[in-house]
C-alpha cells in the first residue's frame, strides 16, 4: 500500500528535481519518492535507522 503526502522543498532543489526527472522520461513526483526510498533505504543499510519500538516509544511520552 501506499501513502500520499506533501513535501515543501526550496525553489531551487524543485527545479532540479524537474531537469532531473524530465532527463529520466518520469513525472518530478515519481521522482521525488524514488529518492526519498533511496535515502531511507541508504539510511537503513548504514545500521543508523532507529528501531520502530524506540520510535513507537518515543511518540506515546510525547
Amino acid at each position: 500500500m501506499s501513502k500520499r503526502f506533501t513535501v515543501t522543498v526550496p525553489d531551487s532543489i524543485f527545479e532540479d528535481l524537474e531537469v532531473l526527472a524530465d532527463s529520466q522520461g518520469r513525472p518530478t513526483a515519481n521522482l521525488a519518492a524514488f529518492l526519498i526510498e533511496t535515502g531511507i533505504n541508504q539510511i537503513k543499510d548504514k545500521g543508523d535507522f532507529p528501531s520502530k519500538k524506540s520510535s513507537l516509544r518515543k511518540e506515546k511520552s510525547e
